[in-house]
């Protein structure tokens, strides 16, 4: 083989392990630390029962309230503080919606 092609195949590696590395590592924004790919994302268990009995205290329709609450609560394992709003403390159960695209958590 001649030198030239040996450099070529060699560039064409180099990238291709580049581009490999690049797509299976991310960048957490909060520690700028640099980490392979997650597949487990750690949630702090709560007692949604409880936390959403909670939410729903002084709601009229509390059959309704405890399964939207509860629906939420396990998919995002958070539940905002107080009665109602403080969605900005729960991201994820704040962009849950219904079929109609109203939110769904009280």
């Amino acid at each position: 083989m001649k030198p030239l092609s040996l450099l070529c195949i060699f560039i064409i590696l180099s990238i291709l392990l580049q581009g490999f590395s690049e797509a299976f590592t991310t960048v957490d924004e909060g520690t700028n630390t640099v980490a392979l790919t997650k597949k487990y994302h750690y949630h702090p268990k709560i007692n949604c029962k409880r936390e959403c009995s909670r939410r729903c205290s002084k709601v009229f329709r509390k059959k309704i309230c405890m399964r939207a609450c509860g629906t939420c609560c396990s998919r995002c394992h958070c539940v905002p503080p107080g009665t109602y709003g403080n969605h900005q403390a729960c991201p994820c159960y704040a962009r849950l919606k219904t079929h109609g695209n109203k939110p769904k958590c009280p």
